[in-house]
């Protein structure tokens, strides 16, 4: 057979080569995670498209589970205040209002290295469900203040359970628990019959308060920390109100007493621990 002419072999070359490298690329499109197609270790690494991060969105956090009610033996079914003897006390929110203004209160708090407990109402929740979370989050306690904010002291006993139940499903739903505590609804002591019905809906027992701030007539600030810090003393359980300016104004001033008084504020399961 005649020897081929040197232009027949750069051809056949060519077109071998050609292949070659179409079969590598086909491979490394193929395996892009084999080491074969990765950068050298000094080489900067490509950065996600934004059509590849629209494609592939972040799967939402199941939530966290959040502490449950807890009985306290020696302690009778409705609480209103703690243990004298400890310099700690108890500021407890009544959770409902303009979300600013609860995330506002929550960060004064935390500054100051407060924890509160946030006594929501199951409504509020219901249009602002990432407080729960935020609530939770800052390291305070959340608990069932009523599904509507109604005085659940005049209802019956079928409408007054569909309140504290109504509140504690929204609550299950949003953190995994009915949450630690339930406070009736324009009442600061709660009916026989709230208080048999709390227990029957897993609240061994309802939280009142020995301290009235009286934000919730919007008196001033000044008069709001007075209020409060000429009553409170050790084992206090202070009721103060998410949605008023009048309580964040008041906020760092009665923090900052409450730190010259030598009195921390802790949540109310540790205030009763």
């Amino acid at each position: 057979m005649p020897n081929p002419s040197p232009h027949a072999v750069d051809r056949r070359s060519a077109l071998r080569a050609g292949a070659g490298a179409a079969i590598v690329g086909a491979f490394t499109a193929g395996c892009s995670d084999d080491k074969a197609g990765e950068q050298p270790a000094d080489s900067p690494k490509p950065q996600p498209s934004a059509s590849a991060a629209v494609a592939a969105p972040a799967r939402p956090e199941a939530p966290r589970p959040a502490p449950a009610p807890r009985a306290f033996p020696g302690q009778p079914v409705q609480i209103s205040s703690g243990p004298r003897a400890r310099p700690q006390v108890a500021l407890t929110f009544h959770g409902q209002g303009d979300p600013k203004i609860a995330t506002t209160l929550l960060g004064e708090a935390e500054k100051a290295g407060a924890k509160v407990t946030v006594l929501a109402v199951g409504s509020w929740l219901d249009e602002q469900p990432a407080m729960a979370r935020r609530i939770l989050d800052g390291g305070h306690e959340l608990g069932n203040h009523t599904q509507h904010h109604i005085d659940i002291g005049a209802l019956n006993e079928a409408e007054a359970y569909a309140e504290i139940t109504g509140c504690a499903d929204r609550l299950r739903r949003l953190t995994g628990s009915i949450g630690t505590w339930f406070r009736p609804s324009r009442a600061q002591h709660a009916t026989p019959l709230v208080q048999k019905l709390a227990r029957k809906a897993g609240y061994p027992h309802v939280l009142s308060y020995d301290v009235d701030s009286l934000d919730f007539t919007s008196p001033g600030a000044s008069a709001v920390t007075r209020n409060v810090t000429g009553q409170i003393r050790n084992g206090s359980v202070v009721s103060l109100h998410f949605g008023y300016a009048d309580t964040v104004a008041a906020l760092p001033a009665l923090l900052a007493e409450l730190e010259r008084r030598r009195l921390r504020a802790v949540t109310t399961t540790e205030l009763l621990t």
